[in-house]
Order: structure tokens, then sequence, then C-alpha cells
């Protein structure tokens, strides 16, 4: 059992040192449980400082051991980032409390935290509240299809930033800017500026980041922590790059 707050802490008390924070994002029903040696001496030896685990449709069941397979391999924090509660599961270190402030289907505003609630206080897991923010990426994403919910253009940077804020102002612990999985073009590194100027909590970007430049513009841009995927695993050149 981790301690009670710990991995914000932690993540905190790094971005206040200036460390750059790298999430590798495994999706469970992708991931290959039985193939993952190999995977994680590559997320071993590169400078990830967590993991991720969740997607937009996973299979019930799935979460829990796929999780447990992560644990055996890498000591770095797991933590949840559900689409969702089905994917909830004792096994991680902490979980995204996801809030899809971008969007306006109640469902994922605070019904499916509702549905959750009753699982919570029988976890040891560390909750951390996020506002989590589609933005539109040249695709229609996973997230947008599950969700029934439109992004925010990337073009309307005053709505984006004032969504940020608001989160904020809810208590919400971080913002997430999302241009979802398999986008196109990763989040353009002036809606990053704006928001990380607009709000005091940390502020993560994923989706769309397939090599190095771009993940150095994210973090010049002023995100704390920069989430990535498939590339991490299929882009051989891009992980040799972030070796330790």
């Amino acid at each position: 059992m981790t301690q009670k707050n710990a991995i914000h802490d932690n993540l905190l008390n790094s971005i206040t040192a200036g460390k750059r924070l790298l999430a590798v994002l495994i999706d469970p029903d992708k991931f290959c449980v039985q193939n993952s040696n190999g995977f994680f001496e590559k997320v071993n030896a590169s400078v990830a400082t967590h993991i991720f685990v969740g997607g937009s449709t996973v299979e019930d069941h799935r979460t829990a051991p796929v999780i447990k397979a992560v644990k055996s391999h890498t000591d770095l924090p797991v933590v949840l980032f559900p689409g969702d509660v089905t994917q909830l599961t004792d096994n991680a270190d902490a979980l995204l409390f996801l809030s899809l402030i971008s969007g306006r289907n109640p469902d994922y505003l605070i019904g499916k935290h509702v549905d959750a609630v009753s699982r919570i206080p029988r976890t040891t897991l560390e909750i951390i509240s996020t506002g989590y923010i589609l933005i539109e990426s040249g695709k229609t994403t996973a997230v947008e299809k599950v969700t029934n919910t439109r992004p925010l253009s990337r073009h309307d940077l005053e709505t984006i930033v004032n969504t940020a804020t608001a989160g904020e102002l809810l208590g919400m612990k971080m913002i997430y800017l999302e241009a979802g999985s398999g986008a196109p073009e990763p989040i353009p590194p002036a809606i990053i500026s704006a928001t990380r100027k607009a709000i005091s909590i940390p502020l993560i970007t994923g989706g769309g980041i397939r090599n190095k430049e771009q993940l150095e513009d994210a973090y010049n841009a002023g995100a704390d922590m920069v989430v990535i995927g498939t590339a991490f695993e299929e882009n051989e050149a891009f992980f040799n790059q972030l070796k330790k």
C-alpha cells in the first residue's frame, strides 16, 4: 500500500525540482502480457517516470492482470487512466479521477464518478482528481466516440484556457490536455504555453507525440508531464533518444 498522496506529492516535488516527467501509456486491450519482457526492458532503460494504464474501451477484468504484469517488471509508479469504472482495480498505485470538462455529457462530468464511489472506499488507490480536456486533432478519436462529446477546437484558445482554469477553480489537482490516441498531430505548443500561464496546478499533455522534437516542444511550452503510447514501442529511433 502506498502512502496517502505519495504519487501526487512526489509529482509536485519533481516539478518543483525542474524534472521533466514522462508517462508511458499502456492500453490493456492492446498489451500482450506474455510478450512484455522486451517492452519493459525498454521502459526501464528509458527516462520514463510513470506508467499509465487504461483505454477508452477495455474488456472487463482485463486491466487487473495487465497491471499485475507491469508491476512484476518495473518499480515505476503505476497510475490508472481509466475510460470506465470497469477498469478500476486495487492493483495500481493511483487513479486519475478524470472529469471530461471539455465535454457536456453529464456521464463523463460526474455520472461515472458517482458509479465509481462505491468501489473507491474499498481500495488503497491514491485518488488524483484531474480535469480532462479533449482537443481536436484532425481525426475522430476513441474518446470522442465513447463519450459522445466533441473536442474543443484547437483554434479556440480562449475556451481551452478558460476550461483549464475552471477545472483548477473547481478543485482539480491536475489538468490533462489530450489530442487522443493515434492523433495525427500533438497539442500545439501555443495551447500548452497559454494553459501553463493560466493555471498553477500540474499540466499533462498527450496524444500524437511521435518524435523527440515534438516531445521537447511540449516540455518547452510548459508541460510538466508528457504521455506517450504506441510511439514508444513502435519507433525504435524515438526510443533510443529516450534512454537514460
